[in-house]
């Protein structure tokens, strides 16, 4: 997620005519970790910092915003998933039905194993 994240930033980052430097000065961050952000070096990235993004460049839908405002773990990786599972669909549809089947099989377990309690 991250890597898409960044490869969106530097995307926009051009399109909007900004330079490495001046879009890292004007976030409050080195230019090293900015093409670090961009080129998926880094794994991690400071909420503040999703949010000034976000301002600048609306990387996120609304629906979005609202579960990285909330620091909702479990639906951040939902999200996750999701996109990988889309990724993976587009190169391999095989691999993801398999994938996705899994998943399912396996919430349909929980789920009738939860229902006898």
């Amino acid at each position: 997620m991250i890597t898409d994240i960044g490869q969106k930033v530097r995307t926009l980052r051009k399109k909007c005519g900004y330079s490495l430097h001046d879009l890292a000065n004007k976030l409050g961050v080195s230019a090293g970790y900015l093409s670090n952000l961009e080129t998926g070096k880094s794994e991690t990235i400071q909420l503040s910092l999703l949010q000034q993004l976000q301002d600048e460049f609306a990387l996120f839908s609304l629906e979005t915003m609202k579960v990285i405002k909330d620091d909702d773990e479990f639906e951040l990786r939902l999200l996750h998933i999701n996109h990988l599972l889309r990724k993976i669909n587009k190169e391999n549809p095989d691999q993801s039905e398999y994938l996705l089947s899994l998943v399912e099989k396996g919430a349909d377990l929980f789920d009738k194993n939860n229902q006898k309690s």
